[in-house]
């Protein structure tokens, strides 16, 4: 296989299933897990048997955008991150702002991992006054009133939701109406935007209970002692 042609056409990213995308993170991730360890290369079947997934899904996946490996090497792990970051968009900074800074919110400004991926939280909002004017991470908080200037100030195109589930549409409308590309929902409601802005909700009991339907359905699998 050939490295990655960058004159290539790229492919339309609403022809990409969601599936593929999120499995391209999985990949990303994995691949540094390998450098970190001191591998220089990996193979789809190396990357596949690691993340759950056969050698031939993780070459399909990856065949949406082009060809990334060396006949005789699999791939170059370093190639393929650099490669995978550009077809996710983190090849750069991305501004991002954070509304609501209770517990969740507290964690979250506190994730170093946002840096390491090329996120940099550059303001975060709150509608209680004793929390505006303070840093958390070394992030400001201001109110909410001010969120449509602070964003176009600070030049902020994604936001991260992080609010009780009564406030959650009124904030993203908010975040919408300030120019934002896209939101990130941490509240356990589904929220609506507009078509040209991606939205992707988080509810972490949603998650949870993914798992307790595996656990408890393999449960009922085990026979009676």
């Amino acid at each position: 296989m050939n490295s990655p042609n960058p004159n290539s056409p790229q492919p339309d990213p609403t022809s990409v299933p969601p599936a593929v995308v999120h499995r391209l993170s999985l990949y990303l991730r994995e691949l540094r897990h390998r450098i970190a360890d001191g591998n220089e290369t990996t193979s789809s079947s190396q990357l596949g048997r690691r993340l759950g997934f056969t050698d031939a899904q993780v070459r399909k996946d990856l065949a949406h955008f082009g060809q990334f490996g060396h006949p005789g090497i699999g791939y170059r792990c370093n190639e393929l991150v650099d490669a995978i970051r550009k077809i996710l968009g983190t090849d750069r900074e991305w501004r991002v702002a954070l509304v609501g800074v209770g517990n969740l919110g507290r964690a979250l400004l506190g994730y170093r991992g946002f840096y390491q991926q090329g996120f940099r939280l550059a303001a975060a909002f709150d509608a209680d006054p004793e929390k505006v004017g303070t840093k958390i991470e070394g992030v400001e908080i201001f109110a909410i009133e001010d969120l449509a200037e602070v964003m176009s100030t600070h030049k902020i195109e994604l936001g991260l939701v992080a609010v009780p589930a009564s406030e959650a549409q009124a904030v993203t409308d908010q975040l919408v109406a300030a120019g934002v590309g896209g939101i990130v929902n941490f509240a356990p409601v589904t929220v609506t935007v507009p078509e040209g802005v991606s939205k992707v909700g988080v509810d972490l009991a949603r998650e949870l209970e993914q798992v307790t339907f595996a656990v408890a359905n393999r449960q009922r699998e085990q026979p009676e002692t």
